[in-house]
């Protein structure tokens, strides 16, 4: 127990912990990231991480919500400085899509989601906090366009949700590097759906 109690003063903070981990995720790709590689970039073992962490899975997903935080912050002073629901909403969509093969922070997200499948509820509820997080900005986003006659008139959150998918399905090519889907590709296509979606007019 006394060597518990040291571990625990002399461990780094959690955030450098899972900063650390996006970093070799980064670097190295996610398959390089092991308990014992982070703990020797941070100067833990592998058992202390354990003790902190229980278990990898919960490492990664606790690295997402860091990761997801700090997007978060950001997709706020993008969504709320001045310009039109149109501009926040360009930039709502260079946020949200990778900056290309092997985006730390998608390559994280595909790892959490596989996992998933083995999850429990409490895994799960995190996970669908994140995604709630992006759904209500973009509901709230095209909410406004349309309450300043710079979107048509739809179903907030209908829209949100098919332009989100579209996003997933998009953004996941483009992490993974599938040929014919490269970034500047895929915002042609999400510009050409906001246009026929929420400026085309009604017939």
């Amino acid at each position: 127990m006394a060597g518990a109690g040291r571990a625990r003063r002399n461990a780094p903070p959690r955030e450098e912990v899972l900063a650390a981990a996006m970093g070799m995720i980064a670097e190295r790709g996610l398959e390089k990231l092991t308990m014992a590689g982070l703990g020797r970039e941070v100067g833990m073992s592998s058992g202390h991480l354990l003790y902190y962490f229980h278990s990898k899975d919960e490492l990664l997903l606790e690295a997402l919500e860091w990761s997801e935080g700090r997007l978060g912050a950001e997709r706020g002073r993008l969504l709320t400085r001045e310009g039109t629901a149109r501009e926040r909403l360009d930039a709502y969509v260079e946020l949200y899509v990778p900056e290309g093969h092997r985006d730390p922070h998608w390559t994280l997200w595909l790892e959490v989601w596989n996992r998933s499948q083995n999850a429990d509820d409490d895994a799960r509820h995190r996970q669908a906090a994140i995604e709630g997080a992006w759904h209500r900005d973009l509901v709230a986003l095209i909410a406004e366009g349309i309450s300043r006659g710079e979107f048509r008139p739809v179903d907030a959150d209908r829209c949100a949700t098919r332009l989100r998918s579209l996003l997933d399905g998009f953004s996941i090519h483009v992490a993974v590097g599938l040929r014919g889907t490269d970034r500047e590709q895929v915002m042609a296509h999400v510009r050409e759906f906001i246009a026929e979606t929420l400026l085309t007019p009604a017939r």
